[in-house]
């Protein structure tokens, strides 16, 4: 592997215009190259939600709802705000595996399904304090949630009880290929989101298998993905403004079939409809800020119309 000092050598070789980082601040990430400032406009965009904090990257990717007007002193980036959510998607495509049964998820037939499939560590006892109120609000419903690893299971269980809940009630989803993945969600009913770091590509996979998400939106970029996500689908009131509200929505929901079942198909609708899922309009939407980036001498934010 070719280290920091040669990649960037490389850029200015290639006489490369816009150097895009992909990765941020995660693992595998090699944000030491851009620090040698190989390119005069550096960008960092997709991976990492949130500010790079670095002198060195000029601009973040954002949209109107994970960089709201107001939060420029956020960032030491210059924000460019695409039109819909910051987040890439496929085009919607049915997914087509064999359908399975409750009983083979451990799902207990007739029972309200609330689901979470955001890896454990997202999870904080104030938003666990909520789903466990939830199950015991109502004695028929489950809780399904990610089995991220056998701690977190064993731990997860144990606050349950903690809370009166039976640990019963959690039913944990291991591991499993994409295809099939999606298609579990069909048996859920409502996916309950986290808080102060969202769902993200976890959230885009809920709505494309047509499950409704409640989430809340917090104050940073990562806690504020699920709500961009949800407004490009047209279902901003999912949308809450704090934890109280968060739960009286998901209550309301689960309380009342019919809405849930008017709300799958706002659901469906938004997603075949929507810019969410529309590859060619956030191609050109995100072509048109790297022209605009070229062409930018000051480094003002950019919204593009």
């Amino acid at each position: 592997m070719l280290d920091d000092a040669r990649i960037a050598a490389l850029v200015k070789e290639k006489n490369i215009d816009i150097l895009v980082d992909l990765n941020g601040a995660t693992l595998g990430g090699r944000v030491g190259i851009l620090a040698l400032r190989p390119c005069s406009i550096q960008v960092t965009y997709l991976a990492f939600p949130g500010t790079s904090g670095a002198p060195f990257i000029d601009y973040i990717i954002a949209d109107h709802v994970t960089a709201p007007l107001g939060s420029e002193g956020e960032f030491s980036e210059k924000i460019i705000r695409l039109p819909n959510c910051y987040q890439c998607n496929d085009s919607f495509e049915e997914f087509s595996v064999e359908e399975t049964s409750r009983e083979k998820h451990g799902l207990p037939n007739g029972a309200f399904v609330y689901c979470s499939f955001n890896n454990s560590f997202k999870i904080t006892p104030d938003i666990f304090d909520i789903w466990m109120r939830l199950l015991r609000n109502d004695d028929n419903s489950v809780l399904w949630l990610f089995a991220d690893n056998q701690v977190a299971v064993k731990n997860l269980r144990l606050e349950a009880e903690k809370r009166d809940v039976g640990s019963g009630r959690l039913i944990f989803a291991d591991r499993i290929p994409r295809p099939q993945h999606l298609e579990r969600h069909r048996h859920a009913d409502l996916f309950l989101d986290t808080i102060y770091c969202n769902a993200h590509t976890t959230a885009s996979d809920a709505l494309r298998t047509g499950l409704p998400i409640v989430t809340c939106r917090s104050e940073s970029f990562a806690g504020r993905v699920c709500a961009s996500i949800l407004t490009s689908a047209g279902l901003q009131d999912l949308v809450a403004s704090d934890l109280a509200e968060y739960e009286a929505l998901a209550a309301k929901i689960a309380r009342d079939p019919e809405k849930l079942s008017a709300l799958r198909k706002r659901v469906a609708s938004g997603v075949r409809n929507g810019p969410l899922f529309d590859p060619a309009l956030y191609t050109k939407n995100l072509e048109d800020a790297f022209v605009h980036i070229l062409k930018d001498q000051s480094r003002i934010a950019f919204s593009p119309q």
